[in-house]
């Protein structure tokens, strides 16, 4: 048995084929590591590569931007200046800038130190020309020579007041058409960004390409979204970023995404079933309210009808029976 082993062992067949099998598992223990890491590698590195081409771009325009503010026309920038200068020294933004302000001005799109300083410098100055104004017409020009002095008294007073809530009523007003315009194209960019998760694009690029398509249905969405896409390349926590949006827009439906992002963000669960119910939710919450706008179109519609359609109505059916009455009036006599 022994003399067997020994010519097994020594037949060159057998050798061979033993010398060819060692090679072979010897290639693919040494390819098998290296093409899985050389993958796992390269898509790092193209993760990454993506992410640093991202920041820069942001930088570059971050630095386009900030220069072509500071290189901006000399008087402008000379009276946001003096503004700056009027506010620090009387510390408006103690005494007029609460927190509701902050946030109808960021509601509003208006961000930033210069929009607050311009908003509390006119918070400021448009009291005393109110009252400048209805004192020129009320005791220059003369009207309401018949009223007491006490009424003119009060009407300039009403004008100072309406001077000092009239920037609270324009940031408040840009604030809800704003929020209109981000409502309406809400539902669309979450349908675009579900599409997007669901192919693998992570949120970033997703943001990045919802704010690219959805720009020409609602640019304050598109410049969210954009900002948002900034913000998670540049802070620290995501969620900040997340909650950062949530606040700006003001708005329960982009609140209540920002949350599933958070969510997904924390305990790592997938995020295309959450996002998938929310733009049923959001499709759903648009269509009712197209449904009630529809449903109050009869009730606003009757006082026209009455005053425009019924007499015309009247005046067609009744006319020919008024002209023939008129016609035999005038043969019988």
């Amino acid at each position: 048995m022994a003399e067997d082993v020994a010519r097994t062992l020594t037949d060159p067949s057998f050798l061979i084929a033993l010398l060819v099998a060692v090679a072979v598992f010897a290639t693919i223990f040494t390819l098998v590591p290296i093409t899985g890491g050389d993958t796992l590698k390269a898509r790092m590195k193209s993760v990454a590569l993506e992410r640093d081409e991202l920041r820069a771009k942001q930088r570059a325009r971050f630095a386009a931007e900030a220069e072509r503010r500071r290189r901006g026309g000399g008087l402008r920038r000379e009276d946001a200046s003096r503004m700056r200068a009027v506010v620090e020294r009387l510390d408006l933004r103690r005494a007029l800038a609460d927190e509701a302000a902050l946030t109808k001005l960021n509601t509003a799109g208006y961000r930033g130190q210069g929009p607050l300083t311009k908003f509390l410098f006119f918070r400021l100055v448009l009291p005393f020309a109110g009252l400048a104004i209805a004192g020129f017409y009320i005791f220059v020009l003369g009207t309401l020579p018949q009223q007491p002095l006490f009424i003119r008294l009060f009407v300039c007073i009403l004008a100072a007041y309406a001077g000092f809530y009239l920037p609270v009523l324009y940031v408040s007003n840009k604030a809800a058409k704003r929020k209109k315009s981000i409502q309406r194209a809400w539902p669309d960019a979450l349908d675009l960004l579900l599409i997007c998760v669901e192919s693998g694009i992570s949120i970033e690029q997703a943001f990045r390409r919802v704010a690219d398509e959805i720009g020409s249905q609602s640019v304050h969405l598109a410049e969210e979204l954009a900002l948002t896409n900034a913000e998670l390349s540049f802070l620290p926590e995501r969620r900040q970023a997340y909650e950062n949006l949530a606040n700006r827009t003001g708005l329960e439906a982009v609140k209540s995404v920002t949350q599933a992002l958070i969510q997904a963000e924390r305990y790592g669960t997938p995020v295309s079933q959450a996002l998938r119910v929310l733009a049923n939710e959001s499709r759903e919450a648009r269509m009712n309210a197209a449904e009630k706008k529809a449903a109050a179109l009869p009730p606003k519609l009757t006082v026209p009808m009455i005053l425009f359609f019924l007499p015309v109505l009247f005046a067609i059916i009744l006319g020919p029976a008024a002209i023939q009455l008129t016609q035999k009036g005038m043969l019988g006599n």
